[in-house]
């Protein structure tokens, strides 16, 4: 019992089951209940559910192979990533996820989903800067470049 407990446990704390899985079924749960058997839907929004996952999924991808390392920063990358998707934003990875929520909060007309966005945006923000510290203590000069030159978010903006 305990041994599978400890599995689910581990499964929910990955950022991307949350994301990815677990949300998108809550959410359209909640709006059918809330609709009462009705969904509300935004089929122009949907879009942003595709885009971000695979941005998130594409990112990561190129990100393993050109990188080295682990799907997470718990296990860094053996090489600093500045080419692919990595030339326009620092964290293509974060900024799927991000888009797939604002396409899940659009999507189903959703408060809880926009809550759910609104509280990411500062979650990976946060994210973001704890990576950025990581990434300096190993790669240095070349990520202090790096991040002067690529923006943290949005190419060219923020």
């Amino acid at each position: 019992m305990t041994h599978h407990r400890g599995r689910w446990r581990r499964w929910f704390k990955s950022t991307s089951n949350r994301t990815f899985i677990v949300y998108p079924i809550v959410i359209v749960a909640v709006e059918w209940l809330l609709h009462r058997g009705r969904l509300p839907l935004v089929p122009w929004c949907a879009p942003l559910l595709a885009w971000g996952y695979l941005q998130y999924r594409l990112a990561g991808g190129y990100r393993l192979a050109s990188g080295g390392g682990g799907p997470g920063m718990s296990v860094p990358p053996e090489r600093l990533v500045t080419t692919g998707p990595y030339r326009f934003t620092r964290n293509p990875m974060y900024l799927g996820h991000l888009i797939f929520l604002l396409g899940l909060a659009l999507t189903f007309k959703s408060w809880l989903g926009g809550a759910l966005l609104v509280f990411h945006l500062f979650w990976f923000h946060r994210r973001a800067l704890d990576d950025e510290a990581q990434l300096r203590r190993l790669f240095g000069e070349s990520y202090a470049g790096y991040a002067a030159r690529v923006k943290r978010w949005i190419p060219g903006v923020l």
